[in-house]
């Protein structure tokens, strides 16, 4: 049966209250306030480099109305003044940490490849992991089988045993609404850790926790690190 130490507190894209999501400021920030791991957003450029932004298009966080995915990486750096960092630099940024880990979130089978090579490329091994869509985990499985991987599930029906024997994730990544006693017996039986995303109210951290969860994901690390300390 699979058993988390402790819950892991996982910051959702860097520490986003204090400096702009998925940037290495907002890394580095969660990283330093003791996030056991940092989920980020990958997306691709043009010319096929991994980036870290959660939209498709630089409007909300950049005041640009560019798509990411017409930009050349070159292009998209000169807009946003290096604001978007790749995926390698975010990667050199964790190395520069001894602890936590990156939870790279994926949302398309084509951003798969790139963002698997950029792993292997920086030696990260065990301190990157993925989660994402089912069919970007099925390509993430069939790129790497040694991969760690947390299945995101947005329903109350159950993922089919087909698609389990699939991925072969080692979580399951719920929105934190869904996860309820039975569910979590769920898990356990099929050996798996269960994740909820994404918590920012206490209440709704203290009824994860007691219901045993393995890993909150929270816009609030510094409230969901007291409570996991305490």
């Amino acid at each position: 049966m699979a058993v988390a130490r402790a819950p892991l507190a996982v910051a959702h894209r860097g520490d986003p209250y204090e400096q702009r999501e998925n940037t290495l400021p907002s890394l580095r920030s969660a990283l330093h306030k003791r996030a056991d791991a940092v989920e980020v957003d990958v997306r691709l450029t043009r010319d096929g480099v991994p980036v870290l932004l959660h939209d498709p298009t630089l409007e909300r966080l950049w005041r640009h109305e560019a798509a990411v995915a017409e930009l050349t990486a070159a292009e998209l750096e000169a807009l946003t003044r290096g604001g978007v960092p790749s995926l390698a630099d975010a990667l050199k940024e964790l190395d520069a940490h001894r602890a936590g880990r990156l939870l790279l979130d994926l949302t398309e089978p084509g951003q798969a490849a790139a963002t698997v090579a950029a792993v292997h490329a920086a030696g990260t091994g065990e301190r990157a992991y993925y989660c994402g869509a089912p069919t970007a985990m099925r390509a993430v499985r069939a790129l790497d089988p040694a991969a760690e991987i947390a299945l995101t599930w947005t329903t109350s029906a159950l993922p089919a045993p087909a698609l389990l024997a699939a991925v072969r994730p080692r979580w399951i990544n719920l929105r934190f609404g869904l996860i309820d006693p039975a569910l979590v017996r769920w898990a356990r039986e099929q050996d798996l850790l269960v994740a909820a995303w994404t918590a920012d109210r206490r209440r709704s951290m203290s009824r994860l926790l007691a219901l045993g969860v393995d890993s909150v994901t929270t816009n609030r690390l510094d409230v969901l690190r007291r409570l996991i300390d305490r």
